[in-house]
């Protein structure tokens, strides 16, 4: 994997929490009938604020190793099974997903003291910052490419039908956003009463996104379709071919994937999209770098546009979807702040969201007030 214009491993052998090279070294040479692999070395890859990814290497080749974070608290979002399964069921569709090698339950035995697995190593590109590799997607036609092909693989997504692949029972799609407002409101709940760390927000902030929350619960829209929802869907989800900024390679991190209501995934895809002459309502909720505020890469109004064009699915509920997309990141930053404080999980984890919180609820709000007004162009 390249992530922006570097390799997307961090090299540093002596620091894989969660995994052991010689643990995983020879369970591989088991699972994958290569006594090679027992010599292997591990990397880390990305931040490690969802689950865990590790580059393996060896003389047999490269693979990805995958497993919960350590010391993880909220178990349902961090699923192997689900995101080993999902991805299992697409290798066969339109959707590209890296194929799944070998997994383990978390048993004694395996590589790592809880359920992971093992997926291929897929070569390319994961565009995390305004920084991209030389000569790749370095002109608008470039750009307008990668972000065409990032709405017709989310399109390909919402249009695989459940039954066919085997993921008929893989959710409940009736009732799902009501149930989702519930669970996220039930984490914030829980982060915003934690006793043991210190608050992650202020109380205007607190105040406002429960205020948040009984707003998007008091106006849930009808749900057009119920389809695979991918339920963290964004650039750097997504590894794009080296050669070709208009292919993608492979979606990733699949771990919040679900049956559900698909305007959920456009909604939050459009609270990380950065635009090219934002206002501070928008821009001060995007604390992560992005490449789509680049010239060339599609708005927010010509995103939705061509999704609705791919899918026939009416956009006139899209704000309170994108309100709920900022919702949901709201209080999973606040959560993961407050385990931060808290001393569960590396400092780092926080690293560029201290200040996110706040602006993101503000941002809900906007959304809500401004209705499709908070999408200049859209028709």
């Amino acid at each position: 994997m390249t992530a922006g214009s570097a390799d997307g491993a961090n090299d540093t052998d002596d620091t894989t929490p969660g995994a052991d090279p010689g643990r995983v070294g020879a369970w591989l040479a088991g699972e994958l009938g290569d006594d090679r692999w027992r010599d292997s070395r591990l990397s880390t890859v990305g931040a490690g604020r969802s689950n865990l990814t590790y580059r393996v290497q060896s003389r047999a080749g490269s693979v990805v190793l995958r497993r919960p974070p350590v010391g993880s608290v909220a178990e349902t979002a961090h699923d192997m099974g689900r995101e080993r399964r999902v991805m299992a069921a697409l290798a066969g569709t339109s959707v590209p997903v890296p194929a799944i090698l070998a997994h383990h339950d978390g048993s004694d035995g395996g590589p790592v003291d809880a359920d992971c697995f093992v997926m291929e190593m897929v070569e390319g590109v994961v565009p995390v910052s305004r920084d991209l590799p030389d000569g790749w997607a370095c002109d608008e036609s470039g750009r307008a490419r990668a972000g065409q092909a990032l709405v017709d693989v989310l399109g390909e997504l919402h249009g695989v039908d459940p039954e066919s692949v085997g993921l008929g029972d893989f959710g409940r799609p009736d009732g799902f956003m009501e149930r989702q407002i519930r669970r996220w409101g039930k984490q914030w709940a829980a982060a915003r009463d934690d006793s043991s760390a210190p608050s992650a927000t202020d109380e205007r902030t607190e105040q406002e996104l429960t205020r948040l929350s009984e707003r998007l619960a008091a106006e849930v829209p009808s749900t057009q379709r119920h389809t695979i929802v991918h339920g963290d869907y964004r650039i750097d989800n997504c590894l794009y071919a080296a050669d070709d900024p208009g292919r993608i390679r492979a979606v990733l991190d699949w771990e919040m994937s679900t049956l559900g209501d698909p305007m959920a995934d456009l909604g939050l895809l459009l609270v990380y999209w950065e635009q090219d002459g934002d206002g501070a309502v928008w821009s001060d909720a995007q604390q992560l770098p992005s490449p789509t505020g680049l010239p060339g890469f599609p708005t927010r109004a010509e995103v939705a546009m061509a999704y609705r064009d791919r899918t026939g699915l009416d956009l006139a509920p899209l704000p309170w979807y994108a309100g709920f997309g900022a919702f949901k990141l709201a209080v999973v930053l606040a959560g993961i702040l407050s385990r931060v404080r808290a001393g569960a999980v590396p400092a780092e984890m926080a690293e560029g969201l201290e200040d996110a919180v706040g602006p993101l609820v503000g941002l809900g709000h906007h959304l809500l007030d401004s209705g499709t007004d908070a999408f200049p162009g859209l028709r």
